[in-house]
């Protein structure tokens, strides 16, 4: 799944791509804010993207990116949820 730096502007809905932005891997975005993140909205105006993402830094500063979701993300979600109860396979 690929990610992309966005800006996202509440008042107006609106959401672009960060200038000089590059496209990253999601997982691994993930993994560099500790799997704080939080789905915002379905993206439907911007090609390549369904979603739109709130990552929090260790300072709980929040930035934005556009995800193009695929089925692997449900998989990945199933599985930090089964190991945040104690039944994933890292849990016993």
């Amino acid at each position: 799944m690929e990610s992309i730096l966005a800006e996202y502007h509440q008042e107006t809905n609106e959401i672009t791509i960060q200038e000089g932005a590059k496209q990253e891997n999601w997982v691994e975005v993930c993994a560099r804010f500790n799997d704080d993140v939080q789905r915002i909205c379905d993206v439907t105006t911007l090609e390549n993207f369904t979603g739109l993402y709130q990552c929090f830094d260790d300072d709980n500063k929040g930035v934005f990116y556009l995800v193009n979701e695929d089925k692997r993300l449900f998989k990945i979600r199933r599985k930090h949820f089964l190991s945040n109860i104690g039944k994933g396979e890292n849990s016993r």
